[in-house]
């Protein structure tokens, strides 16, 4: 294959530059640079956070950056099939995968190693498989088609999807992941709020959701430590609030203007957890204010389209879907954010399309695909299809 030939397939193939793109809407061209930008800032921030601790541990300074790659490629893949085919047809096979994850959520509990005192991860290979994350864009999907058509399905039937939705929450919780269970009740439960369900469900299921978290935190003291260290790290900065301190020093650190990128001082094994949770203080300390306020802007633009395109949909599923991923992609960015400045409690929940892992990296492009795909049928965009 000549590089002519070669360069012409790869556009079809990485979605950003694929030339059908000028057949979409104003919204989903939008979107769908936006999630580009995205991307490319987070693996530059990836790359540098990541790099020192590839030395050291693995002799290979682009170990990370070489296994978010494999999860990008993964993405890609979802991206463009989600993106190039109608709605009807996700529909279809969304239900299985939804079935799927959630055995495998079960399974992690039962028979996957503990890491770090939690059981949230498949071995496969060198790679772990993350049940909790991949469910997300088919959780946002499954619970837009029931919660759309509420009205019009059996009873026995709508049991039966909140059951599993319970099932969902109750096998993330008890790995134990109470902050990807939280997002993922909130989640579920804005798109039953859109889907304008009777408030007696919802304020039921509420207190059910504050119940459960309040039973995890005195199951698991450690969750405690978190919530009520973030007040005043301070007061035990070598112990429980450490993780807060360092964060608060990189982002004190990056000014105006920054370190530089790679120049971080933080991310040399004085800020835990740096490639994941706290990827934004480095992010902040080798970009500073005039960065973060970028990234902000960035995340704010997107939520705005996405609310737009919510707002333009005819389609009541189609505006449910539209809704779920700005919770999964803005409001997950957001509360990251909260956690690195000490606005909120410390939490494991990733910054998506920043941090490392391959699996939300994958969850991360099926929901900005789902997103996009939206937004081209609820403007009648043209349809290409398989």
């Amino acid at each position: 294959m000549t590089v002519q030939k070669y360069l012409r397939y790869l556009r079809y193939v990485i979605p950003f530059i694929n030339p059908e793109v000028r057949h979409w809407t104003w919204e989903a061209r939008l979107l769908n640079w936006l999630t580009f930008i995205w991307l490319l800032v987070g693996l530059a921030t990836l790359i540098s956070a990541s790099y020192s601790e590839g030395i050291i541990n693995h002799q290979n300074g682009f170990y990370t950056i070489e296994r978010q790659i494999v999860g990008v490629a993964i993405g890609f893949a979802g991206f463009n099939l989600i993106t190039q085919i109608p709605l009807r047809r996700t529909f279809k096979f969304v239900p299985g995968m939804l079935l799927f994850c959630l055995l495998l959520i079960f399974v992690t509990v039962m028979v996957s190693p503990s890491i770090n005192g939690a059981k949230r991860w498949i071995p496969i290979g060198s790679f772990l498989i993350q049940p909790s994350e991949l469910i997300k864009p088919f959780l946002v999907v499954q619970s837009a088609y029931v919660f759309a058509n509420w009205k019009q399905l059996d009873s026995s039937i709508r049991w039966a999807w909140l059951v599993i939705f319970g099932l969902v929450l109750g096998g993330i919780l008890i790995q134990p992941n109470l902050s990807t269970t939280a997002l993922c009740g909130i989640g579920l439960w804005l798109i039953a709020v859109a889907a304008e369900l009777p408030w007696g469900y919802l304020i039921s299921v509420s207190l059910g959701g504050v119940f459960s978290a309040v039973s995890s935190i005195y199951r698991n003291p450690y969750q405690l430590e978190r919530i009520v260290s973030f007040v005043n790290p301070w007061q035990d900065a070598q112990g429980n609030g450490y993780q807060l301190v360092q964060s608060l020093l990189a982002i004190a650190s990056g000014g105006v203007s920054g370190s530089g990128l790679g120049l971080s001082q933080q991310k040399l094994f004085y800020l835990p957890i740096r490639t994941t949770d706290f990827i934004f203080s480095v992010y902040a300390e080798e970009f500073g204010f005039i960065g973060c306020l970028f990234l902000l802007i960035l995340i704010v633009s997107y939520g705005t389209v996405a609310l737009t395109v919510a707002l333009k949909c005819q389609n009541k599923r189609q505006r449910l879907i539209a809704i779920g991923v700005m919770v999964f992609l803005v409001g997950q960015s957001l509360l990251n954010i909260g956690v690195a400045t000490g606005s909120l409690p410390t939490t494991g929940l990733p910054f998506p399309f920043l941090s490392y892992g391959t699996n939300s990296i994958i969850a991360s492009l099926l929901l900005a695909a789902l997103l996009i795909r939206v937004a081209r049928e609820s403007s009648q965009a043209k349809i290409i299809r398989f």
